[in-house]
């Protein structure tokens, strides 16, 4: 089985390596990873500000419901 993967992604990185050249794939390597850390930074973000609106509601009353 481990085998099988091994043959699928030395064939990939072939393809990849054809059809993108060497000389842009390391570019196009750090443009995704600098996608992916702003989008990191970016949900980060997003679930900060979400944890900072929730008001914790005090003995008695009612959470709203908007309609």
């Amino acid at each position: 089985m481990l085998e099988n993967r091994a043959l699928e992604l030395v064939v990939i990185a072939a393809v990849l390596l054809v059809l993108f050249g060497a000389k842009r794939l390391p570019d196009s390597a750090r443009a995704l990873g600098t996608s992916l850390r702003i989008l990191k930074a970016e949900t980060k973000a997003m679930r900060d500000d979400e944890a900072d609106q929730a008001v914790p509601l005090t003995e008695g009353q009612q959470a709203r419901v908007p309609r």
